[in-house]
């Protein structure tokens, strides 16, 4: 009876072995291949963490200036997109089942590849357009630009866009390839002084050289007026701020002061004060500041009719 229960059984004992070790190959391969993967997850995180802080010494060690910034921004941006995109490959290539996959898609499915290629030309133009911005320096981190109809300070540039912070503080997001392709207004690339224009109105009647005069001594004692005057115009006496008639209008004598201050922002504050000081002068002198006037001349008789 025992001799007969253990052929029975015999054959049962020796499939669920098989099967157990089968399973246990399966999982410890499985197993090996999960921890390989964390394994290069782990890697790539630290080279990126080890890249940035070897960038960030050489930016800590360098001038601190803009084109220093926009290099270590850039290059600090680039370092996590290099990195992912070679870790995604390297776990591609390394589990056997995604490397067959891969191989037989970009190679059997060519329109899938040219469609792929088709939607991401932007992506990649705006990468080329970004090496291009920094390789050749149209604006760094911290210019003040004007371009597509916005202005602020560059505050970061990416591989994909670049980032201005507008004086209301909001951030406008512009793709590197659109920035590319517009008209760049710089204020701060070479020389960061900026010519502000304080120009203001007076009536016909008021008395233009004492006004001038008032709009002189006014941008001269703003405290963010700076001198600008060459040796030359020292030599013969030039004013600091220089004032001029620029429009004879229907209503208003227009004059232009040319007040010179360290860069866009301070320049913007100190127009502001000087509008604010110039009209309190301007009624404590006597300048009128003109309302809009029309003169209208009507030829031939006129008939009031009575309600």
């Amino acid at each position: 009876m025992l001799r007969s229960a253990h052929v029975t059984f015999g054959p049962l004992l020796h499939d669920m072995n098989e099967e157990g070790t089968g399973l246990l190959a399966y999982l410890s391969g499985n197993l090996l291949l999960l921890l390989k993967v964390i394994a290069i997850i782990a890697a790539a995180f630290v080279l990126e963490r080890f890249i940035r802080i070897l960038l960030k010494r050489a930016y800590l060690r360098s001038d601190k200036g803009f084109e220093d910034r926009t290099r270590y921004r850039f290059l600090r941006n680039g370092t996590r997109f290099v990195v992912t995109l070679v870790t995604i490959i390297v776990i591609v290539n390394s589990i056997p089942s995604f490397k067959d996959f891969a191989s037989t898609l970009f190679v059997g499915t060519g329109i899938l590849v040219a469609i792929i290629g088709f939607a991401a030309q932007g992506a990649f133009s705006n990468i080329i357009s970004g090496i291009f911005i920094v390789s050749f320096k149209p604006f760094r981190v911290g210019d003040w630009l004007q371009v597509a109809g916005h202005t602020g300070v560059v505050e970061d540039i990416t591989l994909r866009h670049t980032v201005l912070v507008t004086a209301e503080n909001r951030r406008v997001i512009m793709p590197n390839s659109k920035i590319s392709d517009e008209t760049i207004i710089n204020s701060t690339i070479t020389d960061p002084a900026v010519c502000q224009f304080v120009e203001v109105g007076i009536a016909y009647e008021s008395d233009l050289d004492k006004a001038m005069e008032v709009l002189r001594q006014e941008c001269e004692a703003h405290p963010d007026c700076m001198d600008r005057r060459t040796p030359a115009e020292l030599e013969r006496g030039a004013p600091r701020v220089a004032v001029q008639l620029i429009s004879i209008g229907d209503s208003a004598l227009t004059l232009r002061a040319y007040a010179w201050a360290a860069d866009h922002s301070i320049a913007r504050g100190m127009r502001y004060d000087l509008l604010r000081s110039l009209k309190l002068r301007f009624d404590r002198e006597g300048i009128v500041l003109p309302y809009p006037q029309r003169t209208i001349r009507v030829e031939g008789p006129l008939s009031m009719k009575s309600s």
